[in-house]
């Protein structure tokens, strides 16, 4: 699978993603954030519903995953909690489709961690890359 370049959505947080993507794309590319993952951000990340995420899998995505606040501490008080919750549902659907259920990750991440912003991205690319594409392409109608 060395030709495969995964499609990863990412839906961050305004405020954990907000010193990270203020470099814009170059600089994101140079600190070594993969080509394959794109940028969703959103004001919170509880604002995300299930059927979002099901349906950049419908749109074709590899895989997706979401940036959020730490538990303890989302600016919008339990936002993250509900994000965290929501890929979890997500994950027991693709586990009924018999789908590889770490395509979608939730992570927690303090505001301004740049380093671990683009580790989370790595780490995603990695692992789609070892999976290949997605089952669910192609399969709508």
């Amino acid at each position: 699978m060395s030709d495969f370049t995964p499609n990863i959505r990412a839906f961050c947080c305004h405020y954990t993603s907000q010193q990270t993507c203020a470099e814009g794309p170059e600089g994101l590319k140079q600190d070594g954030f993969p080509e394959s993952v794109s940028l969703f951000r959103v004001p919170c990340t509880g604002k995300i519903q299930v059927s979002a995420l099901l349906q950049a899998f419908e749109d074709g995505a590899d895989a997706v995953y979401v940036v959020g606040c730490p538990v303890d501490s989302c600016h919008n008080v339990k936002g993250s909690q509900r994000a965290a919750k929501r890929v979890l549902a997500v994950k027991t659907a693709l586990r009924e489709l018999d789908v590889e259920a770490e395509r979608i990750e939730m992570f927690h991440l303090e505001r301004g961690f740049h380093p671990e912003f683009v580790a989370v991205a790595q780490e995603m690319d990695k692992k789609i890359k070892k999976l290949g594409p997605s089952p669910l392409k192609g399969e709508s109608a």
